[in-house]
């Protein structure tokens, strides 16, 4: 009578080991993590609360400087999400295209001052004859240029975009094209030579 009850119990007890070892159909396939172990990974998972305002104010700045190098880098590539509304739509795309497609007199308008500057320092008659005609020469052909600039864009924009707003493309244009090319944010999609892709 005992014997086939400790038989019983010992059938039952290594069935119970049997299914502990063997995984269920249709389960996880891993144990189940210990209370303890998962609050811990919890609580590492949480960020940590600042300590006094000092601390406070220096997360708050790493987050504003992480958030500020993201908008950067989402202008720098066109991202429609990150530009200001003054450089959003497809017309000031298009601007901005038609600009960077060519070679522009007014973008290397800093360098060239920069090299006039230089040579005024060199006391001889014909570098101060230079420095006063060359200034207001350069100025002419700029403006020039970026009123031409900016007549053709607003042809061409009405042309292609009959439904759109055309108020300010074509200042907007100019100002790009007196920009240094590397300094142009949105970077430019096209370079110089590349005309016939727009």
């Amino acid at each position: 009578m005992f014997r086939r009850g400790s038989d019983s119990s010992d059938t039952s007890a290594s069935a119970e080991t049997a299914d502990e070892r063997s995984p269920k159909e249709g389960g996880k396939g891993r144990p189940t993590p210990k209370r303890r172990e998962a609050e811990k990974v919890r609580r590492n998972q949480l960020v940590t609360a600042p300590r006094d305002r000092k601390e406070a104010y220096k997360q708050v700045r790493a987050r504003q400087a992480e958030q500020r190098a993201k908008v950067r880098e989402g202008m720098a590539k066109g991202d429609t999400r990150y530009l200001p509304k003054r450089d959003q739509g497809p017309v000031r795309q298009f601007a901005r295209d038609y600009v960077d497609s060519r070679r522009t007199f007014g973008s290397h308008l800093m360098l060239i001052m920069f090299v006039v500057v230089l040579v005024s320092f060199v006391q001889t008659p014909l570098t101060q004859l230079l420095f006063v005609i060359i200034p207001p020469v350069l100025l002419f052909v700029v403006l020039t240029e970026s009123l031409l600039i900016s007549q053709k864009i607003k042809k061409l924009a009405a042309e292609r975009f009959p439904g759109e707003q055309l108020k300010g493309v074509g200042l907007y244009a100019a100002t790009r094209s007196l920009q240094m090319r590397r300094l142009r944010i949105p970077t430019p999609r096209y370079g110089p030579g590349d005309k016939d892709k727009i």
